[in-house]
């Protein structure tokens, strides 16, 4: 992972900083050679130092907030296991419903679900992608699915990690269209592999920001090949203004649209579409629809 340091220069508080962490890293080093080194097995050893190299690195990379991943270099994350957890726990705690979706900002709801209405409307239809089925990717508990797909498609699919999500969905949220809804995947998107051939469209909404940009490549391969003649795969997602940005409070990466377009190139899909959702406080971070077959 390559990681760089903002203003360090320019800074004296975060060069301090920065000073002090070196030196934590240093010491840390030099206490594990003078303990260790002259009386110790050589696998315990090893261990020590792992240990001490991993509890510094995780010092820099987490307690200093100068620290943070390139831009560009999100591909390159270790640790992926701590990432999912941190999103896994997160959601946890997050109610089933249109404000547990939508955060802070639930009066966008309506204007973020007409946008996608229209989107969607210029790759469905003769000659384009059919109506029979749509799959909902980190659906929540379908707030999308209801308010986008269900008026198009005949059956549509959701898949998303919590369980809590998809039973209110069931249950409650969506009502009579529940009928509609053919099956209900509770997955790790990095873990969930669409029937293949078998949808019309993919929609994947503010989701993709949850996946490495690896899983987010693979996932993307893998939806691919789960779309009949003419489908489309549709991703909505807060776009980064420059490089990417990682959120540690919700485990989310938002890139850059042009790094976007490079891991849906390096998946074999075709760009059919790209289109910013207006509509938004400026406090938001951009959303961008991109389409593609």
């Amino acid at each position: 992972m390559e990681i760089t340091l903002e203003d360090e220069n320019n800074n004296s508080s975060g060069n301090f900083e920065f000073k002090a962490a070196h030196q934590a890293f240093r010491d840390r080093w030099k206490g594990t050679d003078d303990t260790m080194c002259r009386h110790s097995m050589s696998f315990h050893l090893h261990h020590k130092l792992q240990s001490d190299f991993f509890a510094s690195y995780l010092y820099l990379l987490e307690k200093i907030p100068l620290v943070k991943l390139f831009p560009v270099t999100c591909e390159f994350i270790k640790g992926e296991k701590q990432f999912y957890y941190r999103a896994q726990k997160f959601y946890e705690d997050v109610p089933a419903s249109e404000e547990g979706m939508m955060g802070d900002f639930v009066e966008i709801s309506n204007v973020d679900l007409e946008s996608s209405r229209q989107f969607l409307k210029r790759f469905v239809g003769p000659g384009k992608a059919g109506t029979h089925r749509a799959l909902d990717c980190g659906s929540g508990i379908g707030r999308v699915s209801k308010g986008v797909l269900l008026p198009v498609f005949e059956k549509v699919e959701m898949a998303d990690m919590m369980e809590h999500f998809l039973l209110h969905a069931h249950e409650e949220y969506l009502g009579d269209d529940a009928d509609r809804i053919e099956t209900y995947y509770c997955y790790n998107l990095q873990e969930f592999t669409p029937p293949r051939n078998k949808y019309d469209v993919i929609w994947m909404q503010w989701v993709a920001c949850h996946l490495t940009d690896k899983d987010l490549l693979n996932f993307l391969i893998r939806c691919k090949k789960s779309l009949r003649p003419n489908g489309v795969l549709i991703i909505k997602d807060n776009m980064a203004r420059q490089g990417c940005k990682l959120d540690p409070i919700d485990s989310s990466i938002s890139r850059h649209l042009d790094i976007m377009k490079v891991i849906v190139s390096k998946a074999g899909l075709e760009i059919l579409a790209v289109e910013r959702q207006e509509g938004f406080p400026e406090v938001i971070m951009p959303v961008w629809m991109m389409a593609m077959k």
